[in-house]
């Protein structure tokens, strides 16, 4: 019976086992630089996104303050027309009557 056992069981070589060890463990070794690869990759992106979200919220803060600054050129434009208007009228009228 004995006999039979080891005519079925293939022989496994030490040599196989320890190339197979070494294969597995360079497959760590780049899996696990990948990993890191990744990783740091991943820690850029977020940092570009915090750095673009804090422009953003800069920009939009000075939107805001130029929008404000429009507003009241405007208003100061539309108060003062019509008397700018009317010192024109005055000009040409008076340069046309000489």
């Amino acid at each position: 019976m004995w006999n039979m056992m080891c005519d079925v069981m293939p022989t496994i070589s030490e040599d196989s086992i320890s190339q197979r060890s070494s294969q597995f463990s360079g497959e760590d070794a780049n899996f696990e630089q990948l990993m890191v690869s990744m990783l740091d990759e991943r820690d850029k992106l977020v940092e570009s996104l915090r750095e673009t979200q804090e422009r953003l919220n800069d920009s939009e803060v000075r939107l805001k303050d130029v929008e404000k600054e429009r507003d009241s050129l405007q208003r100061q434009i539309a108060a003062n027309l019509p008397q700018v208007k009317e010192n024109f009228k005055k000009a040409v009228f008076s340069h046309w009557n000489y």
